[in-house]
């Protein structure tokens, strides 16, 4: 056990920063054996699984848990695996021809006619009113201040 303070706060920030790195390295190793698992079968979900592997790899080359190239070997190796792959064969269920049914073109949109509103006029009316009495309001109340003289010692001894 650490005596120094600075040591022992650098051993929990270390047991903090493992215990989320496993996260990223653990969800990164799953990802790959799911995917090469389901190379291996030939699976219809094998993209899938290839997209979440590489995007496990890519997350977990980004906050640093592994290096970069590391994770671009491991994405490469899958590649080629999934290259290498025999292709799925899947029968498909006969499908019934399709009727297409034509739609008509919707109308194209007519501009509205501009309509004017008659209470406007009357809505500036009331706000001409209100500006016009605050300008009579506040031209009665203003008053020059006078400005503020300090004395200061050396003023007063004069």
């Amino acid at each position: 056990m650490a005596n120094i303070k600075s040591q022992i706060k650098r051993n929990r920030q270390n047991d903090k920063r493992r215990l989320t790195n496993r996260v990223y390295r653990g969800e990164a190793r799953i990802a790959v054996k799911d995917a090469r698992a389901a190379i291996d079968d030939s699976a219809p979900e094998t993209k899938d699984e290839l997209k979440k592997a590489i995007s496990a790899l890519d997350k977990a080359a980004e906050k640093g848990v592994i290096h970069k190239n590391n994770a671009a070997r491991r994405k490469s190796r899958l590649m080629k695996a999934f290259a290498a792959m025999k292709p799925i064969v899947v029968e498909a269920p006969a499908a019934e021809p399709e009727i297409e049914v034509k739609e008509e073109p919707k109308p194209r949109r007519v501009p509205r006619a501009k309509v004017e509103k008659a209470a406007a006029p009357v809505k500036e009316a009331k706000v001409k009113e209100k500006i016009a009495s605050t300008k009579v309001k506040s031209s009665k109340t203003t008053t020059k201040a006078k400005p503020k003289t300090t004395t200061t010692k050396k003023a007063a001894a004069k």
